[in-house]
């Protein structure tokens, strides 16, 4: 499939990747199955002032020559950062985005706290800069306090790391992105991009019996909550690319808070200290693998205005629209929340544009936090989401959640999916309007012209994790079949009162909840406005256009 050549998405009249009108004939050209076929073309990311883009000589909206390597778990991903952090030497470069830091989480045992080996790395001559989400205040259960003292371990050994709260009321700064620039050895450049902060409760592994080091979530996850995650180590030209992203950010001009009593959480010397000019950046790594990969973001329209984005920037959603016009035979997608009417509206498109098109979606079984605040209103985003995707695709869509050997539910934080094993994307974004307008998300998508590539190879491994199973069957239908069949064993064992020895793997099928409409009335108010806020601007929420 990767290297045949197939019919174009047709013009009728229907919406393009950026949201606009079409009209004219129908009208079928032959395309290669490339990046081409399923990347944003250049202008489709409708940010005319980000240099991610026009940097490319050739002109191109992705780079090729890329290895992409997906990193399953926040363990498999601590490790490998882990070592990667500790061969910098003096003169070289890191930089990183997160959510929440927590300076004392432990990356593969005692001693490598985050903290730590980042200021430790400072110590020895590595330019170390940082920006994490200033977050909302504690009391509101958020993660002010950690994020501060992360960046202050890493400002006391000669490192930088800024507060950023740019954001829209009630937003966030969601990228989780680490770029590791070296001096004298670019083929040992690497970026890390994919849905792991550096805290708690994410070093988790296949056996998913919790990070030492846990969060609280609700009490259905138990004292040390099982946790799913995936994170994209990316080496080649690509790595740039990322550097390029985190440029952006570090050199706007705009003051990091626009609260002067958010200032005063800072230390004086904090207050005091200039924002530092980064170096040069040094030339694109050298070729070493055979993946596209083209970044996609999320940047709503704020005030004062993004000077990259000035209009905002919607590229995640664009990029999954224009893979999903595509999509023939399977999608798969892991997603820690899939709420949202506009967003399931881009899943439902396609499986009614292709009646052979199944879709696999795996989830979280219950909220993360409990009361009745948070419950129900994030059950009411899933509902219509699921509405909608079952009225289009009917018995070929299938929602799963999944639990460990233990029969504890593993929270899915994994941003993942998949389409025709072709195209696959791995990021920060979740499958809602949030991510998909409000918040500053980012994400790789990547393409290979191989029959059975990393985006192939991606599914089957996550599918042999959930079906508990050494080998899974590949074919698109078979596999679907299988998921089903685990699931429906599994959900018969609990209800016949777990009689005899439990099924294989991991699924559990996802029921959407009852919600009458009394709870429907007091619950949407809450969940269109606080959980899952539209960053569009007015015209185009009317329109429903990314």
């Amino acid at each position: 499939m990767h290297g045949s050549v197939r019919a174009a998405e047709v013009c009728d009249g229907r919406d393009d990747p950026a949201g606009r009108r079409r009209a004219g004939p129908r009208v079928v050209t032959a395309r290669p199955a490339g990046p081409a076929h399923w990347f944003l073309a250049p202008g489709d990311r409708g940010n005319p002032d980000t240099t991610l883009d026009s940097r490319h000589p050739d002109g191109s909206s992705w780079t090729e020559g890329n290895q992409v390597t997906p990193l399953v778990h926040g363990a498999t991903y601590f490790t490998a950062l882990l070592a990667a952090v500790r061969a910098l030497g003096p003169g070289d470069l890191l930089l990183f985005t997160d959510w929440r830091g927590d300076p004392d989480e432990r990356l593969d045992g005692p001693g490598t706290e985050v903290g730590r080996v980042f200021a430790a790395a400072a110590d020895r001559g590595v330019d170390v800069r940082g920006l994490v989400w200033r977050s909302h205040w504690d009391r509101f259960r958020f993660s002010a306090a950690e994020n501060r003292h992360l960046g202050e371990e890493i400002d006391e050994a000669g490192g930088q790391c800024l507060l950023d709260m740019r954001v829209r009321p009630l937003g966030s700064h969601h990228q989780k992105l680490v770029v590791l620039r070296h001096r004298d050895r670019p083929q040992d450049d690497v970026a890390y991009v994919g849905g792991i902060d550096l805290c708690h409760s994410r070093r988790d592994d296949e056996a998913h019996l919790g990070d030492p080091q846990p969060v609280r979530m609700a009490a259905v996850y138990g004292p040390r909550p099982p946790w799913h995650d995936v994170q994209l180590e990316i080496r080649g030209p690509a790595v740039g690319d990322a550097e390029a992203v985190f440029r952006e950010r570090w050199d706007d001009t705009t003051p990091l808070t626009l609260n002067p009593l958010r200032r005063l959480d800072d230390p004086p010397q904090v207050r005091r200290t200039p924002v530092r000019p980064l170096p040069p950046q040094h030339p694109d790594p050298a070729p070493r693998g055979t993946a596209a990969v083209q970044l996609l973001r999320t940047y709503p329209p704020r005030v004062p205005r993004y000077p990259f984005a000035r209009g905002g920037e919607r590229s995640v959603a664009r990029g999954y629209i224009a893979a999903l016009r595509r999509a023939r035979r399977l999608v798969y997608l892991e997603d820690q929340y899939l709420w949202s009417r506009d967003v399931a509206a881009a899943f439902a498109a396609a499986l009614r544009r292709a009646p052979d098109l199944r879709l696999v979606v795996v989830v979280p079984l219950h909220c993360d936090q409990d009361g009745r605040d948070a419950v129900v209103p994030t059950e009411l985003g899933r509902w219509h989401a699921m509405q909608l995707l079952r009225r289009a695709g009917g018995d070929r869509v299938a929602v799963y959640g999944v639990e460990n050997e233990a029969g504890t539910p593993i929270y899915v934080h994994a941003k993942v999916c998949v389409v025709d094993d072709a195209w696959a994307c791995v990021g920060s974004d979740n499958a809602n309007r949030r991510s998909w307008t409000h918040d500053s998300e980012l994400s790789a998508a990547f393409v290979e012209r191989t029959t059975s590539g990393t985006a192939h190879a991606l599914r089957l491994r996550l599918a042999a994790e959930h079906l508990a199973a050494p080998e899974v069957p590949d074919d698109p239908l078979s596999w679907f079949a299988a998921f089903r069949e685990a699931a429906a064993a599994l959900d018969a064992w609990y209800d016949g009162g777990r009689r005899g020895p439990r099924p294989p793997g991991r699924l559990r099928t996802y029921r959407s909840p009852r919600l009458p409409w009394h709870t429907r009335l007091w619950a949407e108010p809450l969940y269109r406005w606080v959980y899952d806020p539209d960053g569009r601007r007015l015209g185009d929420q009317v329109a429903r256009r990314f």
